[in-house]
């Protein structure tokens, strides 16, 4: 029997008296036929203290109630908290267009190319390309979760603002339950007002520099009309299946504040 050869020892042995020179772990068992309580000493075996009262359960037939202290130690599950605690990212993810030679901007804020069939002042991207759409969406889940952003160039100023977005954008979708009504809620969206720095309801002051005039103001808005807009059609095909059932892996996110920034 597979028992027998694994645990090279006779029945007797898991109940006879340890030895004083001998490490030995006591367990309590209830007898279901005395329903007496029997100390029983279990030798230190070759087997681990969880193998061990395992095999006595088997034979006695009594069912044992194993702590979880005797399966990770205090040693053990101090050395797994640090573990998780080191895995998690300290770093938020930054943009990868740091090059500026040939970039327009607007309030300080590079207009980026965009892979955009919407009309406005964005260069056209090549289709095959990333571009900081794409980054915004990839890198959300990760980066909802910072309250400090280490702005290391000026396009991750932008990509400030599409994680926010995306984070409002997905406020709004939290109580759609299909594709079609979804997308009605990101069209309202879209419809709002679009203010720029310097100016009410702006989410970031002081991270964009105030226009220097209504043209550049102007300028700006339209860009992030046309990003806001690009954004929300991509997210719909992240946050809604094929079938048009909403994906909770996405739409669970709506409930973090990136930043700590309420949204209403």
């Amino acid at each position: 029997m597979l028992l027998s050869s694994a645990l090279p020892l006779r029945f007797e042995s898991l109940f006879s008296s340890p030895k004083s020179d001998q490490p030995h772990l006591s367990s309590q068992i209830e007898s279901p036929l005395s329903r007496k309580r029997e100390t029983v000493t279990l030798l230190s075996l070759s087997l681990s203290p969880c193998a061990t009262l395992f095999v006595l359960a088997l034979l006695t037939k009594t069912p044992l109630k194993v702590s979880r202290s005797l399966c990770l130690s205090p040693e053990s599950e101090k050395q797994n908290k640090q573990t998780v605690k080191e895995i998690q990212p300290t770093m938020v993810y930054h943009s990868s267009f740091v090059e500026e030679e040939g970039i327009s901007k607007a309030c300080g804020c590079p207009l980026l190319p965009l892979k955009s069939h919407v009309r406005g002042p964005a260069p056209a991207s090549d289709p095959d390309k990333v571009d900081v759409v794409d980054e915004a969406i990839t890198f959300f889940r990760a980066n909802v979760f910072f309250r400090n952003f280490d702005i290391q160039s000026p396009a991750d100023k932008l990509l400030i603002y599409l994680t926010l977005y995306i984070n409002v954008a997905l406020k709004r979708l939290e109580g759609c339950r299909t594709l079609a009504v979804g997308t009605k809620a990101i069209i309202n969206l879209g419809l709002e007002k679009v203010p720029v720095p310097g100016e009410p309801g702006f989410p970031f002051p002081g991270l964009f520099a105030l226009p220097q005039s209504e043209d550049e103001a102007e300028l700006f808005r339209n860009y992030l009309k046309q990003i806001r807009e690009e954004t929300s059609g991509r997210l719909l095909s992240c946050a809604y299946r094929p079938n048009g059932t909403p994906n909770k892996w996405w739409l669970a996110f709506a409930k973090r504040k990136f930043m700590n920034i309420i949204i209403p």
